[in-house]
Formats: C-alpha cells, structure tokens, sequence
C-alpha cells in the first residue's frame, strides 16, 4: 500500500513536471526527437505579435483619453444634440452662444486632429473632425451667429449648425471607433 502511495506520487509530480515545462517552454523540449513544435510561427500564420497590439491598444486608449479630457467639460458647458445652442430648433442657433459653441467644437476637432495625426488609424475620427471644422468655418463665414436676416443665410446656417450641435458626440463616437481600429 505505501509503494502504491509512493508510485502514485512520483507519477504525480512527474506528470505536474511535463505540464509545466511544456507550458513555457518554446515547445522543442517537448517534441519528440527535440525538434521545434509543427505548428506555425506568429509571423507565417498573419497573426500580429501580442505587443504590437497591445502598443496599438494603448495609444488609442491615450488619444480617447486625451479627446475626452477636452470634449467633457465643452460638452458640459455648452451641451449637444437637442441640448447644444446649435440646435437647429434651438432659439439660441442665430446667437453669440451658438458661435462660442461652434468655436469650442472647432477647437476639439482640431485637438482630436493633432492627436490622431500622430497615429495610424483614426480615419472616423479624422473624417467627423474636418467636417466638424468646415461646418465651423461656413457657421462663421455666413455670419450664422449675428442673426442674419435674409432668409437664404439663415436656411445655409441649418446644415452647419446641425453638424456643430452633434459635433461633441461625433468626435466622442470617432474616438471609440479608432479603439475598434476604425
């Protein structure tokens, strides 16, 4: 009985030994005849090394990170969708508080630009930011802010003042796609 105890233990610890040198190491000690394991290297099988898409990961999680710092508190301030002074039913769209917040929603889209520019990727992010800007840039040029009078500018100013209204959500949208690699 205690050399069947005996047995069953060394059977044990020698099984738990080729378990875990099997489990780290490169898979030629456990080849028969001490060659390299049949299965394909990372490289030859298209599969990206673990780092370089950890690396990835965390530089669109520093950009997000970066975005958001800066859209939050514009968001808070000034509001978007239904709740932005841009809001194309909005009494405030033809006022000063609609072109401050079409100034700060140009500026984040700049911000989120140079952040993604940086990087591979980003191309929602890039795409939301440059409309977001030339939506800034015709808002002001129509002069959309001092309450045009002539019917045609204040029907230019819907389609800008609309996209300036989504502007915090879209680039918040823009980043979380350059998370998924978009």
């Amino acid at each position: 009985m205690k050399r069947n105890a005996v047995w069953l233990a060394s059977c044990a610890i020698t099984a738990a030994a080729a378990l875990l040198s099997g489990c780290g190491g490169s898979g030629a000690e456990a080849s028969p005849g001490g060659t390299a394991d049949a299965a394909p290297s990372a490289k030859a099988s298209g599969v990206r090394p673990v780092q370089a898409m950890s690396d990835k990961a965390a530089i669109a999680e520093q950009v997000k990170d970066a975005v958001e710092t800066r859209l939050s508190p514009h968001e808070d301030f000034f509001g978007s969708g239904g709740k932005s002074p841009c809001s194309t039913a909005s009494a405030k769209m033809f006022t000063r508080q609609c072109g401050a917040a079409a100034e700060a929603t140009n500026e984040d889209a700049s911000f989120a630009l140079a952040q993604a520019g940086r990087h591979a990727g980003f191309a929602a992010l890039r795409s939301v930011a440059q409309k977001i800007q030339k939506s800034s840039a015709t808002y002001r040029q129509l002069g959309c802010a001092t309450n045009p009078a002539e019917a045609a500018t204040r029907h230019a100013c819907l389609e800008p003042a609309a996209v300036l209204a989504q502007g915090f959500p879209d680039l918040r949208e823009g980043v979380n796609l350059g998370l998924a690699g978009k």
